[in-house]
């Protein structure tokens, strides 16, 4: 009987790792007829309606919106917003490499997680750490409150806020662990991807591309 039991259990742990990752991707521009599409935080490929690249179908294409479908799952995308799509199962996170193209405006924007939650990033090389507005941290589950209360200087005068440490931040396949981050009562649009969080990394601007080699 123990037997069956463990069979049954290696069985449904085979399920679970050959379940389909999420998958990131965002349209960025378009050629004609043809989708700037990047995915996985790859670098942007060109695809007409029909096409598929790393399991991404693009669908329709209709002005600055494009539907894709992946895993049996469709999404509207719009211009230089990130957005996932997928079975949402785990994938291997020992990758080293983050290549993160600009956008329209010059911005290196990801899809990626926080203590395994989705979460849209912008990499900013002036923050301090990761920082993460209150609405997204109640999103993920992620209590602040426990945090260390500091002031936060912005644009916009001065801010409360709260200091902790993240479990794990991930970008593709590259995911680091115990990352410093502030979470702020300010509204925020991303997750700005802080210098706790870029500090692990060797940096470098290859063209319209930001390429980071994970150090430790």
């Amino acid at each position: 009987m123990f037997g069956l039991r463990l069979a049954a259990g290696l069985m449904l742990a085979g399920v679970c790792v050959l379940a389909q990752a999420e998958s990131s991707v965002m349209l960025t521009g378009t050629i004609g007829s043809r989708a700037i599409l990047i995915v996985n935080g790859g670098a942007p490929k060109t695809l007409a309606v029909g096409e598929t690249y790393q399991g991404m179908k693009l669908v329709a294409l209709q002005g600055e919106q494009a539907t894709v479908e992946s895993g049996g799952k469709r999404i509207a995308l719009r211009m230089d917003t990130p957005a996932s799509i997928g079975g949402g199962g785990p994938s291997s996170a020992g990758g080293n490499r983050i290549v993160l193209p600009a956008d329209s405006r010059g911005h290196f924007m990801t899809q990626g997680a926080i203590n395994g939650r989705t979460v849209s990033f912008m990499l900013d090389t002036g923050a301090t750490t990761v920082a993460i507005s209150a609405a997204d941290a109640l999103r993920i589950g992620l209590d602040y409150s426990k945090g260390t209360p500091v002031q936060i200087n912005t644009a916009n005068g001065v801010a409360a806020g709260y200091r902790l440490r993240l479990n794990s931040v991930r970008v593709g396949d590259v995911e680091v662990y115990d990352v410093d981050a502030i979470v702020s009562e300010q509204s925020m649009p991303f997750v700005l991807l802080g210098n706790s969080f870029i500090n692990r990394f060797s940096m470098r601007r290859d063209a319209d591309q930001m390429v980071l080699e994970k150090r430790f």
